[in-house]
């Protein structure tokens, strides 16, 4: 089946963030009252959209739950921003990705974090559809997100023709429950965590994009 979209998560598989999201809600979920362990964060919240890691991890009814919120993406556009956490290989792959098909990225991070750091890693030009947790009601591992991307992504593709990548089960899930292909990067979990994936690959790089397009 050729692939007639490319669709990329954000943190962890475009940005290589997760250790800072981490050290982020570790560090705010403390000053709250209920302190989060690395281990817990990768074990029960990683791939989840932000809000839902707040809502989560105080309670939906926590009267703090906006001020995390806002506090997290400031704290996160402070450390992120400016593009750094993109490899150059991944940089490369979106490049030539977009040159042969739409590219989109569909995240649970805002879109006031995500485009910054794609303005910053020089892939605005490259990435014509972004779907952010403001875009959807229900984050990964729902396929809202993905379902979405699919119906504004130029030119159009049936799910099947689009190829996704992510780091996360929660990912994973929403792209295969989304009718995709998905290609599971190591780097946050486990491969036997990734196990629902197609397949799993150790990185994005041009000669993984050569391999699926052509």
């Amino acid at each position: 089946m050729p692939v007639r979209a490319v669709i990329f998560d954000f943190n962890g598989t475009l940005s290589h963030d997760e250790p800072i999201l981490c050290e982020i809600f570790c560090e705010l979920f403390a000053e709250y009252g209920r302190p989060l362990s690395a281990q817990e964060y990768f074990d029960e919240l990683a791939g989840f959209s932000d809000l839902e890691i707040v809502h989560t991890w105080l309670g939906r009814d926590h009267p703090a739950v906006e001020e995390v919120s806002k506090r997290r993406i400031e704290r996160y556009r402070e450390l992120v921003a400016d593009g750094s956490r993109v490899p150059y290989a991944v940089r490369e792959a979106v490049r030539y990705a977009a040159e042969r098909v739409p590219v989109a990225i569909v995240s649970g991070a805002a879109r006031e974090e995500i485009e910054p750091v794609i303005e910053a890693a020089g892939l605005a030009a490259s990435i014509g559809t972004i779907v952010g947790a403001e875009d959807v009601a229900d984050g990964k591992p729902d396929p809202a997100g993905y379902l979405r991307a699919l119906e504004v992504i130029e030119g159009g593709s049936d799910a099947s023709e689009v190829l996704v990548f992510e780091d996360t089960e929660a990912g994973v899930a929403s792209a295969k429950a989304a009718g995709m292909r998905c290609f599971a990067v190591l780097g946050t979990l486990r491969a036997d965590r990734l196990a629902a994936a197609d397949e799993i690959v150790p990185a994005i790089d041009v000669e993984l994009m050569q391999r699926v397009l052509g």
